[in-house]
């Protein structure tokens, strides 16, 4: 039996530029008009996160919005907040 894959989408204040995936663990970075920037994409476990998120503290950018879109055989729950 797989791992469920697990999804995130992190909203933070300011504009990244989309080079900055390489860094990112190759994570999409989309900068959207409202001034502020997505990096989404698949993360293999907690840890992962954790240093996902350290980048972005290491950068100095505010985290606005956190989710994870966890897909599952037969079964998608989505929108759940970071906690």
């Amino acid at each position: 039996m797989s791992m469920p894959q697990e999804f995130y989408q992190i909203t933070v204040k300011g504009h990244l530029n989309p080079n900055w995936a390489d860094w990112f663990d190759g994570l999409t970075i989309t900068p959207l008009p409202n001034g502020t920037t997505v990096i989404s994409g698949p993360v293999v476990d907690q840890t992962a996160l954790h240093g996902v998120l350290r980048k972005v503290r290491d950068l100095g950018v505010p985290i606005t919005l956190g989710h994870l879109h966890q897909t599952r055989p037969g079964r998608c729950v989505r929108g759940q907040r970071l906690s």
